[in-house]
């Protein structure tokens, strides 16, 4: 992508662009866009009531200003009544590229994180009915929190390990990232087919089964291995 210029004025101020932190360092890693891959684990299509066969991947997008901080209190989200949340690996892309090879994929990953797909899953589930985009189910405010990044300098790749989510330190989703239908470089080289990868894009990778309902005052704690841990809590 071309630089922009310096000296560039705009008509109005919208702030520092969406980022997050580099564990262990002062400097952040910018966001840019959000790719979230569904139904990435055979026993969370299953429990949606889906074929957990593989099929071709599919992806849906978050505004990366979705982006929520690690240790943040979130205030609940409006609009729903049925708020859930998925956990995720999640990758930050260091090099863009387009018709990636799958054996190129991981030379495009700048480091991981641990991330929490937030979904209103009553608005999701009524434009399935409908026929109509379910974004506003899944692209909201504060809908995609995530943990310090790590580098793959640093960490490697993950591709086996635990991954799960707590509610109130009760134990509600936990699988294996192994469990993947679509591995990561499987994920970046047909996502690349797509679109042009850009530095700075983040791809959730799907979550494990046992998604359920968040509530007002509710802690959420999540963990990938090799990766982090990540912990937000919804105001009462």
């Amino acid at each position: 992508m071309k630089a922009h210029p310096a000296n560039l004025k705009y008509a109005i101020d919208i702030g520092s662009p969406p980022s997050l932190p580099v564990a262990g360092s002062d400097v952040r890693f910018p966001v840019g866009r959000i790719y979230c891959v569904g139904r990435n684990y055979a026993e969370h299509a299953r429990e949606m009531g889906h074929d957990p066969n593989r099929e071709p991947p599919f992806f849906f997008m978050k505004a990366a200003n979705s982006i929520a901080q690690n240790n943040s209190t979130l205030a609940y989200p409006v609009a729903t009544k049925d708020l859930h949340h998925e956990i995720e690996l999640v990758v930050a892309i260091g090099k863009g590229g387009k018709n990636i090879p799958v054996e190129e994929a991981l030379e495009h990953v700048w480091g991981y994180g641990v991330g929490l797909d937030m979904t209103r899953r009553d608005i999701q589930g009524e434009a399935k009915k409908m026929g109509r985009p379910w974004e506003m189910g899944k692209s909201f405010d504060e809908s995609a929190p995530c943990s310090a990044l790590k580098s793959a300098a640093e960490i490697g790749h993950p591709a086996k390990g635990a991954i799960w989510v707590k509610v109130n330190g009760v134990l509600k989703q936990q699988g294996d990232l192994a469990q993947q239908i679509w591995s990561v470089p499987e994920q970046i080289a047909y996502l690349s087919g797509l679109i042009t990868l850009a530095a700075g894009d983040l791809i959730f990778t799907g979550t494990p089964s046992g998604v359920g309902a968040v509530r007002p005052g509710d802690r959420l704690e999540g963990h990938v291995d090799g990766v982090g841990d990540l912990a937000i809590a919804y105001a009462r």
